[in-house]
């Protein structure tokens, strides 16, 4: 049940404590969206099918205790039971549970599968129609592929984002982090929370349908319409955005500096710092406009006079000025980073070392603070007995 602070009443830092959630999810897309709705407050129940659990549990690199990286980061904060949903009569239970106990629902089995297995929307809602249940899939309900499996690195291919990634003449370049499993999630979490919200005025929930394809089409929003007023697809992008200059990033002495000095102020500001106060003046430079249509120009320029010195000399220097820029950093950089600490964005639990990332949101200054580690396979089957003792398998 939802952790209550003490003396009783709703937790500022949880506004959404009290929501009962069903996870019927594996992966990515559909845990990331529980756990958000987690990290808010609310008691995610994490159904997984014996024996194996979800396929996360088995990627990347395990701790030394067998744990996953990839099912840790997108599963804490969850109760965990396990359901067969072979078996008619725990399929029963599990039923049971969501029409008399759940608030919401989300799940991103196959194509078909909740409805082969009469946990689909259209029954469910028909037996509570207070119900909020989302259906996460690969492309939508409708249309030629709507029964097409789907994962991050496709979504990515087809939906036009690996056109715009890398570098030109060099093979597609999928985006690292899986920002189109997690940013699926994200859209579903907004959908519940829009339907809780009119629950609360109507008192009646309602399907939220979202897919990954459709979230890379959104990805692409800015791109789509700079084709349509281009004639032309983008091309890869690097490190920058086309359109913007100089806008990307600049090899150093010691590591890759990303500079944003795109408008006439910022440029004129970096001129000066390279000891070229003249450039503004030259047509090729007067405007972001022209600089644009002459960046491998301005290119030519730039480079080698980044590559004379490290990144923090042009850091220190820059900040002088008052032009925007950033290192580029890896990862372990960023855990360490003062700015990442001061944020306090990396929350553990006693006696755990593992250090997880938390929600980017505070409320009245406080983050939605880390309240139990991801569960271990059926860890709360124990619970889950005690939940309508009679039908229990």
């Amino acid at each position: 049940m939802p952790v209550k602070p003490e003396g009783g009443g709703p937790d500022p830092h949880q506004p959404i404590a009290g929501i009962q959630v069903v996870e019927l999810g594996s992966s990515v897309a559909a845990p990331y969206a529980a756990w958000l709705l987690a990290a808010l407050g609310a008691d995610v129940l994490k159904v997984e099918r014996p024996g194996a659990g979800d396929d996360a549990r088995q990627w990347g690199h395990l701790f030394p205790d067998g744990r996953s990286p990839f099912f840790e980061a997108l599963n804490r904060d969850k109760r965990g039971i396990t359901v067969d949903l072979k078996d008619e009569a725990e399929r029963a239970w599990l039923r049971r549970l969501c029409v008399s106990d759940a608030d919401v629902v989300i799940q991103n089995l196959r194509p078909g599968a909740v409805e082969r297995y009469a946990l689909g929307a259209a029954e469910l809602c028909a037996e509570n129609p207070r119900l909020v249940y989302c259906n996460l899939g690969a492309f939508g309900d409708r249309g030629p592929l709507r029964h097409q499996p789907g994962y991050d690195p496709l979504m990515q291919a087809c939906g036009g984002i690996m056109s715009i990634t890398g570098e030109e003449g060099r093979p597609p370049v999928r985006v690292g982090a899986s920002i189109i499993d997690m940013g699926t999630g994200m859209w579903c979490a907004i959908g519940i929370l829009a339907a809780l919200a009119r629950r609360a005025a109507t008192g009646r929930g309602c399907v939220v349908d979202a897919s990954l394809y459709e979230t890379a089409l959104a990805w692409m929003t800015i791109h789509a319409t700079v084709a349509q007023a281009a004639g032309r697809s983008p091309a890869r992008q690097g490190s920058g955005v086309r359109g913007l200059a100089p806008y990307q990033a600049y090899e150093c002495a010691d590591g890759y500096l990303v500079v944003a000095a795109p408008n006439e102020r910022l440029f004129a500001r970096l001129s000066e710092v390279l000891g070229h106060p003249e450039w503004p003046a030259d047509p090729r430079f007067e405007s972001n406009q022209a600089r644009s249509r002459n960046l491998e120009a301005l290119n030519r320029l730039l480079e080698p006079m980044f590559a004379g010195k490290p990144r923090e000399h042009w850091q220190r220097e820059l900040e002088a000025a008052g032009v925007p820029s950033a290192p580029v950093r890896a990862t372990a950089e960023v855990l360490a980073h003062e700015q990442t600490v001061a944020l306090e964005m990396l929350q553990s639990l006693p006696g755990d070392a593992l250090r997880r990332v938390g929600m980017p949101l505070r409320f009245d200054g406080e983050r939605p603070p880390l309240r139990r580690a991801a569960p271990s396979l059926g860890e709360h089957d124990a619970e889950r007995k005690s939940r309508f003792p009679d039908d229990a398998p």
